[in-house]
């Protein structure tokens, strides 16, 4: 089973890249953030020709989320689990193949001195404590998504300059550890431990050409996905292509539950 997230950075701009990538990598589940649109101007048409259902939670001109699977989704809900009052399209989850696939668009949160950095930090602690009570559950899950945090400094270009940027800042990256220390494994960075790689290169200043990018696109496996985890990797290709997103797509594959031994 394959699952991928990718922040395409409005779906109207970027649907030719994201139908080109669909054909070419075949990803049974892809998370989508960054729509910028509402469920009504959604491309259903087009995706559902491409072989793909889709589950959209949408939001005019800012945010918005969606999953489209191969395989019937079930159980699907808008919203994260707690916070309720949130008034921005941020988060979505579906059942696939028995597998809870929880796609999601952690806030920016720049700059630190204002609400913006408050409104990521309630949200973060949101989400740890939804994947809390998944993991109390016993429910197979996936959190698949544009994270907007650099983990260490692995994962940023430059840590000097991002050292007190909303992705890199010690509060956030406090809140992520705290995620990922109940138990949850970073599908890409689990098998490949030491690469400085990275899933987005801002438009600006030849980011892209210089390599000078940031690594804030995870797929976080609860325990029972992590023992299936046979691949993991950033395809960089659609950042290269005509008219892009700042994002590149990551991906995982997990092995059948017969397979495993």
């Amino acid at each position: 089973m394959k699952i991928a997230t990718w922040n395409v950075n409005s779906i109207k701009v970027r649907l030719p890249r994201l139908l080109e990538w669909l054909e070419e990598a075949q990803p049974d589940v892809l998370a989508l953030q960054e729509l910028k649109c509402t469920e009504e101007n959604f491309p259903f048409a087009q995706i559902e020709a491409a072989g793909y259902r889709a589950a959209v939670h949408g939001q005019k001109t800012y945010n918005g989320v969606a999953l489209l699977s191969r395989h019937p989704m079930s159980d699907i809900r808008r919203g994260l689990p707690g916070n309720e009052d949130d008034d921005q399209s941020r988060y979505i989850e579906a059942t696939v193949r028995g597998v809870r696939v929880c796609g999601l668009y952690l806030p920016n949160g720049n700059p630190v001195d204002s609400e913006k950095f408050t409104y990521k930090l309630r949200w973060m602690e949101h989400l740890r404590d939804h994947a809390r009570a998944m993991l109390k559950a016993e429910i197979p899950f996936l959190l698949a998504g544009d994270f907007n945090v650099c983990p260490s400094d692995a994962d940023v270009y430059d840590p000097a300059v991002f050292a007190e940027d909303a992705l890199c800042h010690p509060q956030s990256r406090h809140l992520y550890r705290q995620i990922v220390y109940l138990g949850l494994t970073d599908a890409y960075r689990a098998l490949h431990p030491h690469e400085h790689a990275y899933s987005f290169w801002d438009y600006q200043r030849g980011a892209w050409a210089r390599d000078h990018g940031l690594r804030i696109d995870h797929l976080l496996l609860s325990p029972w996905l992590a023992d299936r985890l046979e691949a993991a990797d950033i395809d960089k290709a659609p950042r290269g292509r005509e008219r892009p997103s700042d994002h590149t797509p990551v991906w995982c594959t997990l092995a059948d539950k017969e397979k495993q031994t």
